[in-house]
């Protein structure tokens, strides 16, 4: 299939669809609130869809457009909003861990061994343990072991990850597998943490040292990659997901893939743009001149990269060194030469970049190489992205809107990683971390999604963090660093038309207006008005992608 450019198309007809307001619609919704993301005319009762697309969003009668076939759904008022967009997420990987083991909820040592344990005793022998998503600060910092696991993982070889995605614990079975000896050298970019009486690994390897693990897991089956995408489609349908920006770039290739026999079969039910290495920018640029960048429902063009690693590994790479590991600064995960280079060719090559960067060095450092890219290469519009944007210098700040780059941000890891930032980095530097309200202020085109799953994928869980910044544990009650706080308002705009901008979709997402695809969630109560603590428990009741109802809450 020899894909076209969809966001012309889409432009095209938005506009012949707009003249058609006569035409008998498919569906109309009525006895709505709706909140429809445009400045105009933010509020409408009445939504009208034809062909998969918004024939009408208003008030009034709805006789006009009913025909013999149309189908008429009450929705008793509740509150409309466009479908929700996520920013950045690592989607098969959440299909996989969805089946996978959860350390999410270890709050202990002891539950870390029990439950993955328990998973173990279900598995046959030589079946990889992967996934995980444990968090070490839940039972005080400290780091696990492999022998924590050993005893009761001596079948299966063992490696799960950080919830951030940045370290991992593999047992000595997985070690062996990967030839990890107390000989083996740190890789560049990596640290294999060692125990510090014997010099043996722990176990943990942070950043470019799991790696060395990767490369010996044996690759997901075609079948396997189906049923997890399966899976991960089903779990954000029913959070009022419609989009999503896939940006895990240790896959992206063999995601793509996916995500095309998926569109191909016509089991893709939700819109993706897909990202790539940014190492693979030369095949990115062919494979675009092949096959174009898709349609309105899987598009591509898009590439990531890595400058360091994260706050909670402490490889996030800062200025000043960590408080609490003063000897260390963070890691640099990618060779900042090639990482230049190949952000001045791929820019060259018109290709879109996102590029993660965490401490406030690597935000510094990339916005000076994208900076120095519009000067090598011209002004265009070219929509560069940071990733994450967590802990910004108050220059940066300002930086993110005089040259254009998108804050990608994750609300959600404000309230986790609120329950200890302070420790690792100290009051004075949190207090332009998650600068949600600073970025807005400066004028940046802010972007919220979940990296799922580092984070849930739920929109509704991200909105409430952005608005509260209420901690986990509870000790925040008036919002870490409060004054980042941001209204509901904006924080759905970040998760909907902001992130259509800054997926290339704004022409045909993002708002509820004539023209544009009918993808919009139902919710169970209006967030406008309840107290923002109740955010969280909000339901999503009904998802529609391209005017088909695509879930609907029992």
């Amino acid at each position: 299939m020899r894909y076209i450019c969809w966001a012309c198309c889409a432009l095209v007809a938005g506009l012949l669809f707009s003249c058609r307001s006569t035409d008998q619609a498919d569906q109309i919704y009525f006895n709505a609130r709706i909140w429809t993301g445009r400045a105009d005319k933010p509020d409408a009762s009445l939504l009208v869809v034809k062909d998969g697309r918004i024939l009408f969003v208003g008030n009034g009668d709805y006789a006009q457009w009913k025909g013999p076939h149309t189908e008429v759904i009450d929705l008793h008022n509740r509150l409309v909003v466009p479908g929700f967009i996520d920013n950045h997420v690592h989607f098969l990987s959440g299909g996989f861990q969805l089946a996978s083991v959860d350390l999410r909820v270890a709050q202990t040592p002891a539950d870390f061994t029990r439950i993955l344990g328990d998973f173990a005793g279900k598995l046959p022998a030589s079946r990889w343990i992967t996934g995980g998503d444990w968090d070490h600060e839940a039972w005080g910092g400290e780091l696990p072991r492999r022998q924590w696991i050993d005893n009761v993982s001596a079948r299966n070889p063992v490696f799960v990850s950080r919830l951030d995605g940045h370290m991992a614990l593999a047992n000595s079975e997985a070690l062996r597998l990967a030839g990890i000896t107390p000989q083996t050298p740190d890789p560049a970019g990596g640290t294999i943490v060692r125990d510090p009486a014997t010099g043996e690994p722990t176990g943990i390897l942070k950043d470019e040292a799991m790696s060395l693990v990767f490369k010996v897991i044996p690759d997901a089956s075609t079948q396997e990659l189906d049923e997890a995408f399966a899976r991960a489609q089903s779990h954000a349908l029913s959070l009022g997901v419609t989009q999503v920006h896939d940006v895990s770039s240790m896959g992206g290739w063999t995601d793509l893939a996916t995500y095309r026999r998926a569109h191909d079969a016509g089991q893709l039910g939700m819109r993706i743009y897909s990202f790539v290495p940014l190492s693979d920018w030369k095949e990115l640029a062919d494979y675009v001149i092949k096959n174009g960048k898709g349609d309105d429902m899987l598009h591509w063009g898009a590439l990531k990269g890595f400058v360091d690693g994260s706050l909670g590994s402490t490889t996030a790479w800062f200025h000043a060194p960590y408080n609490d590991e003063p000897n260390t600064s963070g890691l640099i995960v990618t060779d900042t030469a090639d990482l230049r280079r190949w952000i001045y060719s791929a820019d060259s090559a018109a290709l879109h970049i996102g590029v993660h960067a965490i401490g406030d060095r690597a935000n510094d450092w990339l916005l000076d190489v994208y900076a120095n890219a519009v000067q090598r290469n011209g002004k265009r519009d070219r929509r560069f992205r940071i990733e994450h944007a967590q802990h910004l210098t108050p220059e940066a700040i300002t930086r993110f809107a005089e040259l254009g780059v998108i804050p990608s941000m994750q609300p959600y890891h404000a309230i986790d990683d609120g329950r200890w930032a302070e420790k690792r980095i100290g009051a004075t530097r949190c207090e332009t971390t998650y600068a949600f309200r600073d970025l807005l202020d400066a004028g940046a085109g802010l972007t919220f999604g979940s990296d799922w799953t580092v984070a849930p994928l739920s929109p509704l869980e991200g909105i409430y963090a952005a608005v509260t910044r209420q901690t986990l544990d509870g000790k925040n009650p008036g919002g870490w660093v409060p004054r980042q706080k941001i209204s509901v308002a904006e924080a759905l705009q970040c998760y909907t038309a902001h992130n259509a901008y800054a997926g290339w979709s704004e022409n045909s997402s993002g708002k509820l207006q004539p023209g544009y695809l009918a993808d919009f969630a139902v919710l169970s109560d209006d967030i406008f008005e309840i107290a923002p603590e109740g955010i969280k428990e909000v339901q999503v009741l009904r998802t529609v992608v391209g005017g088909k109802t695509v879930f609907e809450k029992k």
